[in-house]
């Protein structure tokens, strides 16, 4: 699964299992989809941040490759290495950082 945030001034693609969870290290529920409105972006925010330096050093899973559509097979690498959760974050604060100073809702849903 593939979550798409969007904001008045753009949109981000993420892995599905990653987004959850820094939806979830914000305070939301984890609810795809599901939005977070302008006013209550700032407390979203700073709780993610606050969250990622609890949890900002755990790997976020690189996909599976079953579900790149091969076979699993002990001499495949995977399609991406796990990265640390604090760098998947970087782009969905910097987005969030912009919606706030737009006065901008983040929503989220399936792509």
């Amino acid at each position: 699964m593939l979550v798409k945030f969007s904001t008045r001034n753009g949109q981000l693609l993420m892995q599905g299992e990653p987004a959850v969870r820094l939806v979830k290290l914000g305070g939301h529920s984890g609810t795809v989809p599901s939005a977070v409105l302008a006013a209550d972006l700032p407390a979203f925010a700073a709780k993610l941040r606050s969250g990622l330096e609890q949890h900002g050093d755990e790997l976020s899973p690189a996909p599976p490759a079953a579900a790149a559509g091969r076979a699993e097979d002990e001499n495949d690498e995977p399609r991406e290495r796990p990265i640390k959760l604090r760098l998947r974050a970087v782009p969905l604060l910097d987005m969030v950082d912009t919606a706030i100073s737009q006065k901008s809702d983040l929503l989220w849903e399936k792509a």
